[in-house]
């Protein structure tokens, strides 16, 4: 098949073409470099520096048989700062693309997601019959594109997937994560494991948990990229699949530290501050359907193994 990603400089969408590559399919990769890096997109690739809501762009790129759309801000917090920002570019530019797709035939859409959309949940794990009540733009800015690709698959405009994620983690030697700026747990305490932070900020230690801190769901970017490439294919027996994308176990904030801090081999200060706008107190994925409807359970989601292969891959960028 021949696939358009976009967003293919970041971490999940780097690490989504190289496989889609290694299964043989042909990769056209679009990505702005506004926060993701050439160096990540895949040598073998097609890459195309653009916007996807460039709809002149899209439709001078050719015919494809699916597209995966990672292109999207990804931050909560900087979403109650600045919501425009994040309507404009996670919602409009992502219709604009999907209006240049359906005119150019494209029948397969794989959408890039997030449990964000489920807000504030008490009752863990989430499963997708769940009520959507996100908490913050960026939650409710996946939530629009999610409803707007349910009208075109009920119109017959296109097939679609929306993948729920929880959160990503892991790494890989040729795509360790890294954002500008950083804003994920795992690889701002490899910085302060490595000396680059004076000390880790842990936001809460006063939720109803355990511990007191959050509680999340970390899922390694190759078992995500792998749900990807087997959604594709799913859609030609289902013409619209919402699935959740986490391994079903949860951390807590003081847990991944201390896992850091193990296979690390070192202390570092921890400062515990306010509750972030936005942060919900546990977000567990149910995967019971996606294993159902595409054959999937993680394989590389134990917590050591997330870890060990984000801290193998984040010193090749020290």
């Amino acid at each position: 098949m021949r696939v358009l990603v976009t967003g293919a400089a970041g971490f999940i969408g780097s690490t989504t073409a190289e496989l889609l590559l290694a299964k043989g399919h042909e990769i056209v990769a679009l990505d702005s470099l506004i926060s993701g890096r050439k160096e990540n997109v895949p040598v073998n690739a097609t890459f195309v520096e653009g916007d996807c809501g460039d709809m002149d762009l899209i439709r001078s790129l050719g015919s494809f048989d699916a597209c995966v759309h990672f292109a999207a801000r990804i931050e909560p917090g900087e979403s109650m700062k600045y919501p425009e920002v994040f309507f404009a570019n996670n919602v409009a530019s992502s219709f604009r693309l999907l209006d240049a797709l359906v005119q150019s035939g494209v029948e397969r859409f794989v959408f890039s997601s997030s449990c964000a959309v489920y807000g504030d949940q008490v009752e863990m794990p989430i499963d997708e019959t769940r009520s959507i009540q996100p908490q913050s733009p960026y939650g409710q800015s996946k939530r629009m594109v999610e409803e707007g690709l349910q009208w075109l698959v009920a119109c017959g405009r296109l097939r679609a997937a929306s993948l729920r994620y929880f959160n990503a983690a892991g790494g890989t030697l040729a795509h360790p994560e890294r954002h500008s700026p950083e804003i994920h747990l795992i690889p701002i305490a490899f910085d302060a494991a490595a000396g680059r932070r004076p000390y880790l900020e842990i936001f809460g230690s006063d939720y109803p948990t355990p511990d007191g801190t959050c509680i999340r769901d970390y899922i390694h970017v190759t078992d995500l990229a792998e749900a990807h490439v087997r959604a594709i294919t799913a859609l030609d027996a289902h013409p619209e699949l919402i699935l959740n994308m986490g391994s079903g176990v949860g951390y807590s904030n003081r847990q991944i530290v201390e896992t850091v801090q193990r296979i690390t081999n070192t202390e570092f200060e921890v400062r515990y501050t306010d509750r972030r706008p936005g942060d919900p107190a546990a977000a567990i994925a149910s995967n019971e359907r996606t294993h159902e409807l595409l054959g999937w359970l993680p394989e590389h989601s134990e917590l050591d193994v997330i870890i060990g292969d984000a801290w193998a891959a984040h010193q090749t960028i020290l």
